[in-house]
């Protein structure tokens, strides 16, 4: 399945570029196909013919990789078993960005801490160059034991981080109060595997025990139903079962997603940058006056 919006999507009006992304979209699944090793040689590794990829990390380097298509709008999904043991001072990261000064991005990284103490994931959302969004969370199972979906949804009103299905963060559109937001740039999804003990774990007053390493994140069942960015190309389609598959283009909390958001908020933030009086002495960002529970 594939779907190509071309670079005049930008000068589309939002209906027009709404029903082209409904009319098609891309699936992945083998990271031959949708993935290039961008860094690290032969710490990073594409098994199983293309249904399993490994990066790693030694004293030396770590690793990683990027999709060869970018993406303006979608939903992403990706299964990642986490560095096991003492991954203190580790990163593992996953998320979607685009080049330059003003850059946007959607932010999941993971960071390692010592054996039997939980991850942190850390999350963030850059538009325009400008990032300071970061919501953090304990997980609510150990993701070194098995394989967990890491799902972003990103449609014109809203982002969506989900954690198995279960979201855990909104960032909703606020540009009509001056909040900017990712609509016209299209992003690559990015992993990465590095050493960042200057700051990962609890400040970086814990070290990478490089005794351990290597140290190895593994990856598999990537999923995209996502407009597919090459410009210079119409939006085309070959897919007839495409608008089956593109639910995220509208795609919103229900209840049920409200009482779930609600449940890991509660249970398992820990750090909310909208409730950080102290970093926003002037008073909190705008977007944080609206609920996140909506």
């Amino acid at each position: 399945m594939y779907f190509s919006c071309s670079s005049r999507l930008s000068s589309m009006p939002l209906f027009a570029l709404l029903i082209a992304c409904l009319l098609g979209a891309s699936k992945g699944g083998n990271f031959f196909q949708d993935f290039d090793i961008s860094w690290g040689d032969q710490r990073a590794k594409i098994l199983n013919g293309g249904q399993l990829l490994t990066l790693s990390l030694d004293k030396d380097s770590g690793s990683g990789f990027r999709s060869k298509n970018e993406y303006l709008f979608g939903r992403i999904d990706m299964q990642i078993k986490l560095v096991s043991g003492n991954s203190a001072g580790t990163v593992t990261t996953y998320y979607l960005s685009s080049q330059g000064p003003t850059h946007d991005e959607i932010d999941f990284e993971f960071l390692g801490n010592v054996t039997g103490e939980p991850y942190i994931l850390h999350t963030n959302v850059f538009s325009q160059g400008k990032g300071n969004k970061e919501q953090q969370f304990y997980l609510w199972f150990d993701p070194t034991k098995a394989f967990h979906a890491y799902s972003i949804v990103w449609n014109q009103q809203r982002i969506i981080f989900l954690v198995d299905n279960i979201p855990i963060r909104v960032f909703h559109n606020s540009e009509s109060i001056g909040v900017p937001f990712p609509t016209k740039q299209p992003m690559r999804i990015y992993s990465s595997l590095w050493n960042a003990d200057d700051w990962a774990t609890r400040g970086g007053l814990v070290k990478t025990d490089w005794t351990q390493a290597p140290f190895t994140a593994s990856y598999r069942n990537f999923n995209a139903n996502a407009c597919v960015w090459s410009p210079g190309s119409s939006c085309t389609s070959t897919s007839p079962n495409s608008v089956e598959d593109s639910t995220w283009q509208v795609q919103a909390l229900d209840a049920s997603g409200r009482n779930r958001l609600r449940w890991v908020q509660q249970k398992y933030m820990i750090y909310n940058y909208c409730t950080d009086l102290k970093r926003f002495p002037q008073g909190i960002p705008a977007e944080c006056k609206r609920s996140r529970f909506l």
